[in-house]
C-alpha cells in the first residue's frame, strides 16, 4: 500500500546539491519534491556493522540530510570482510567514529550524529524521539524486541534486516500502518538455537544485498513513493538467488501494538531473550574453569577429555590443543552422550562460552556432574596462552 510521504521537503537545494543529485532529480518519482524530502529527513542507524555499512553509505549518497549512529564497538580486522565503511587504517578505532569518517567522505553535506554506546531501555526513547525513521542493523535479539517496542511506543516507522550465511530478511514494521516485529516473532527463540553470524558465519556481500534493500525502502518512505515492505517479509536466498515475499498481518493479540497490550512500558530484553537460558547458567555456577586453569590441567597431565562443540569449520581455524570436535547439536540430539568417558573429567568449550555452557547443561542433567566448561572459549584461550594463533 501506498504512504503519505515520511517528512516535509526542504525549503531548497543549492546549486551544489543539484548537481550531486542530479540522477535522483531526473527521476520523475523522485524529483526535486524527493530530494528536498531527502535533506529534511533524519534518519537513525542502529550499527554501524554488517547492515548499518552500506546502508549508512548509500544513505549519505542519496543525500539524507542527518544521518544518526547507534554504535558502542571498535573496529576488529574480523568486520573487514564485510563491514565496508570501516578500512584496515580503522582497526582499533570506535566505529561509530569510523562510521562518520566514511560518510563525509562520501557527502560532507551530510549532518552525522553521533550516540556512542550502547542503545538501552533507559537511552533508546530519548534517542529514538530525535528521528522520522530507524534502520534496524542489529545483529542479536535482545536490541532487535527493544528497538521494536521502543518504536512501537514512540509511534516511528523503522526497517528491519537480518543477515545469515547465504540468507537475508528485510522488511518494514510500523504499528500505525502495519505489524510490528512481536507480530512475525512474538518470542525470541530459545537460547543457543539460533546461531549469531560470529558463531555461523555471513557472506560478506550479503550485507549489500540487504543494506541496500533498506536504503531503498528508506527512500521509498520519506519520498512517499512506491509500495513499501509494510506488511510485507522479503526472504533472500543468495546461494539459490531467489527473493520470495511472505505476508505479515497486524496481530490483533500482539502484546506491544495488540488492542490489549500487556507491554506498555520497556522491560529487560537481555531478560527476556534470555541469552543463556537458566539451565545453563545454573549448570555453569561453580563449573566454569578458566583458560589458565585448562592449561595447568593439561601441563600436569590431569584425567581430562577435552571436547570443542563448536561446528566444523571453526575447529579448523583454530582449537585448543588435545580438544576432540562434538559439535553442539550431537549433545542436544542425545547422539554424544554414549561415547562419553567415564574415566575422565568432561572439560567443554566453543568459541566464547555460550555453547559450551548449554552442553554442560546437558551432561549435568545426564549425570556427568564433574563436568566443566572454559569460560571465554578459545577466544580466551588464545587472547591468555597462544596469542600467536588466529582468531575469528
Amino acid at each position: 500500500m501506498s504512504l503519505p510521504p515520511l517528512v516535509e521537503p526542504a525549503a531548497e537545494l543549492t546549486v551544489d546539491e543539484v548537481r550531486r543529485y542530479s540522477r535522483h532529480l531526473i527521476i520523475p518519482d523522485v524529483g526535486m519534491d524527493g530530494q528536498k524530502r531527502l535533506k529534511n529527513a533524519k534518519v537513525l542507524c542502529v550499527g554501524a556493522g554488517g547492515l548499518g555499512s552500506p546502508a549508512l553509505m548509500y544513505m549519505a549518497a542519496a543525500g539524507v540530510g542527518t544521518l544518526g549512529i547507534v554504535e558502542f564497538d571498535e573496529v576488529d580486522e574480523s568486520n573487514l570482510q564485510r563491514q565496508i565503511i570501516h578500512s584496515q587504517s580503522d582497526i582499533g578505532r570506535p566505529k561509530a567514529e569510523s562510521a562518520r569518517d566514511s560518510v563525509l567522505g562520501i557527502n560532507p553535506y551530510v549532518n552525522v550524529v553521533l550516540h556512542e554506546g550502547r542503545l538501552e531501555a533507559d537511552n533508546v526513547l530519548e534517542i529514538f524521539a530525535q528521528y522520522d525513521l530507524i534502520v534496524d542493523g542489529t545483529d542479536n535479539f535482545a536490541t532487535r524486541y527493544l528497538v521494536n517496542d521502543a518504536a512501537v511506543l514512540l509511534n516511528k516507522p523503522y526497517i528491519w534486516g537480518s543477515i545469515y550465511r547465504f540468507d537475508g530478511q528485510a522488511s518494514i514494521f510500523w504499528s500505525e500502518h502495519g505489524p510490528c516485529y512481536r507480530c512475525l516473532y512474538p518470542e525470541p527463540p530459545p537460547p543457543g538455537m539460533v546461531p549469531s553470524c560470529a558463531e555461523g558465519g555471513v557472506l560478506g556481500v550479503l550485507c549489500a544485498s540487504v543494506g541496500s534493500i533498506q536504503v531503498t525502502e528508506a527512500i521509498k518512505l520519506i519520498a512517499g513513493i512506491g509500495d513499501p515492505l509494510l506488511g510485507r517479509l522479503m526472504i533472500y536466498d543468495a546461494l539459490e538467488m531467489q527473493y520470495r515475499q511472505v505476508k505479515v498481518r497486524k496481530d490483533p493479540d500482539c502484546a506491544v501494538c495488540g488492542k490489549n497490550p500487556t507491554v506498555t512500558e520497556l522491560i529487560d530484553y537481555e531478560a527476556f531473550c534470555g541469552v543463556v537460558s537458566e539451565e545453563a547458567q545454573e549448570a555453569a555456577a561453580g563449573s566454569t574453569i578458566t583458560p589458565r586453569q585448562l592449561k595447568e590441567w593439561i601441563d600436569t597431565d590431569e584425567k581430562i577429555d577435552i571436547i570443542d562443540v563448536r561446528e566444523p569449520n571453526e575447529f579448523e581455524i583454530v582449537s585448543i590443543p588435545g580438544a576432540r570436535l562434538i559439535p553442539k547439536n550431537e549433545f542436544l540430539m542425545g547422539n554424544a552422550l554414549q561415547d562419553l568417558p567415564q574415566d575422565k573429567r568432561i572439560v567443554l568449550h566453543c568459541k566464547t562460552g555460550v555453547r559450551s555452557a548449554e552442553v554442560l547443561a546437558v551432561l549435568k542433567s545426564a549425570g556427568f556432574s564433574d563436568a566443566v566448561h572454559v569460560g571465554g572459549g578459545v577466544i580466551g584461550w588464545v587472547n591468555q596462552i597462544e596469542p600467536e594463533k588466529p582468531v575469528y
